[in-house]
């Protein structure tokens, strides 16, 4: 049997599995990326701001989500730092961190597609930070090359007992998790989109990597080809130090684990 075409749909209608994430970028400040970046990572690429909300099958049932990213380099390699990734389901969330790092945060994550409109928006701790607004300007189907990403997380464990006013101690070092994902991108709708970022002392988007210019987006079908999860290498333990203090399970900077 000759293989599908790579453009046609492999989910039934109304699956959950076959919609495509939205992926919304926009510039900022480039001493605003460079302030998140833990010592060791460099900034790379164009200062801008990766908001993407999905929604895939996680422990057999549909898991909403958004990621927050960055473009960051670590060791000589170009990838995305994640400084957050709020999500509707709790059992997903707190094995994540534990295991791998990941900076995974409850979140209501609404995203839905009527049309060829889309809209989506993420709340948490009674604060909807994000929302967008689009419309399909056009359609593509790319050429069917194979692409790799590498997205950035940190993994630690600072000592028992440790606050924030103790000298660095850990019971695990911080270590860079490189999650290497392949994938050939099959479908890309354009859109014409409205992002709206609104302060939030849980998820400070808007005030630590302010928008400073036209927000694009694009809905984005991807057939997956591999992903791997591996330690990259450690970072400096006293210098990550000041790092180590974040708002709930994410990667932003906070105290106890509440707002700075």
């Amino acid at each position: 049997m000759a293989d599908p075409d790579p453009t046609t749909p492999r989910t039934r209608p109304g699956e959950v599995a076959g919609r495509p994430k939205l992926v919304v970028t926009y510039p900022t400040d480039p001493e605003a990326v460079a302030a998140l970046l833990p010592p060791g990572f460099e900034a790379c690429g164009d200062p801008i701001v990766q908001l993407s909300v999905y929604c895939v099958p996680v422990h057999g049932e549909p898991e909403h989500g958004i990621s927050t990213k960055v473009p960051a380099r670590w060791q000589g390699v170009d990838g995305w730092y994640s400084l957050g990734i709020g999500i509707d389901q709790e059992s997903a969330i707190f094995v994540s961190r534990e295991t791998n790092g990941q900076p995974k945060f409850p979140c209501a994550v609404r995203y839905f597609r009527l049309g060829d409109r889309i809209e989506a928006s993420a709340t948490h701790q009674g604060h909807t930070f994000v929302s967008a607004s689009a419309t399909v300007r056009s359609t593509e189907v790319p050429a069917a090359d194979e692409s790799v990403d590498h997205e950035w997380w940190v993994k630690c464990s600072r000592a028992v007992g440790t606050g924030p006013e103790s000298a660095p101690a850990y019971d695990l070092d911080p270590m860079v998790v490189d999650v290497t994902t392949s994938g050939v991108t099959t479908h890309v709708e354009y859109l014409d989109v409205e992002l709206t970022l609104r302060e939030s002392p849980w998820d400070p988007v808007a005030v630590l990597l302010p928008r400073r210019g036209p927000a694009e987006g694009r809905l984005v079908t991807t057939r997956h080809t591999g992903r791997s999860i591996a330690p990259a290498g450690p970072l400096d333990p006293a210098a990550f130090w000041p790092f180590a203090d974040t708002i709930g399970g994410s990667r932003w900077p906070g105290r106890r684990g509440q707002p700075a």
